[in-house]
């Protein structure tokens, strides 16, 4: 897959390339990503890409002109990529929209910073708006590297294990499962004895059971959005019962 990022600190957004599962993705080929800088498209001798908004009010407006030949050279490197600008009015991300995106092959990123940008880059060039959380941070850099890192998650062979992605919070629409690792027991609290038994199915259950128990206590807004088999039914039912007595 390929990811554009239109950036005014590109320094910043490289990071996520350089570590971990998206570092990994990139050196094997599986994600490419291509940063560009608005402030390389400007003529004037300071690079300047904000402006005073008209009608007054604080700060300042990305300017539309190195913005729009910004995008324009990106798009005739992915002229079939969708362009996203990140911004707090957009909609939310949610898993299921991840993994529709990592079909699309190519995406296109804008970071907003100051303000914002000005609107008609909106009308003109934005495809859809998207939004990490219904709150504000400095710019879309931050965003964007949260995009990219939730996207390679998604790209096959991206991941050590297969299963991986498809294990993680949200991918079935829940919350994940508690974890337990070595040793059985630390500071008098010892790993529950049915991930010790070998018995996968109970195995299974259990974490189902504690998925759906996590959802129900910490999301319970996803679990009015889940439509929920029989057997989850039950597993959430006796969790909710064994959640009271204790």
């Amino acid at each position: 897959m390929r990811v554009d990022v239109i950036t005014l600190f590109p320094e910043l957004v490289q990071a996520v390339i350089q570590h971990g599962v998206v570092g990994r993705a990139a050196d094997n080929k599986l994600l490419t990503l291509k940063l560009w800088n608005p402030r390389d498209f400007t003529k004037d001798k300071h690079r300047t890409v904000d402006d005073r908004p008209y009608g007054g009010g604080p700060g300042m407006l990305m300017k539309v002109e190195p913005l729009q030949a910004c995008i324009s050279a990106v798009r005739l490197q992915s002229p079939d990529a969708k362009l996203v600008y990140l911004s707090p009015q957009g909609k939310l991300i949610r898993q299921k929209l991840i993994n529709e995106v990592v079909q699309w092959q190519n995406l296109i990123l804008l970071c907003g910073r100051y303000e914002g940008i000005d609107e008609r880059i909106l009308q003109q060039e934005v495809d859809e708006e998207w939004s990490i959380g219904d709150y504000v941070i400095s710019g879309g850099e931050l965003a964007a590297m949260v995009c990219i890192d939730a996207i390679t998650r998604q790209i096959p062979g991206a991941l050590g294990h297969h299963d991986s992605a498809e294990l993680d919070s949200f991918s079935a629409g829940l919350l994940d499962c508690p974890h337990y690792t070595r040793p059985e027991i630390i500071n008098g609290l010892k790993v529950p004895e049915v991930l010790l038994n070998g018995n996968h199915k109970l195995i299974q259950d259990w974490r189902d059971k504690m998925a759906l128990g996590k959802t129900w206590k910490n999301r319970p807004d996803l679990l009015e959005q889940t439509e929920l088999n029989e057997r989850q039914k039950v597993l959430l039912k006796e969790f909710i019962a064994e959640f009271e007595i204790t």
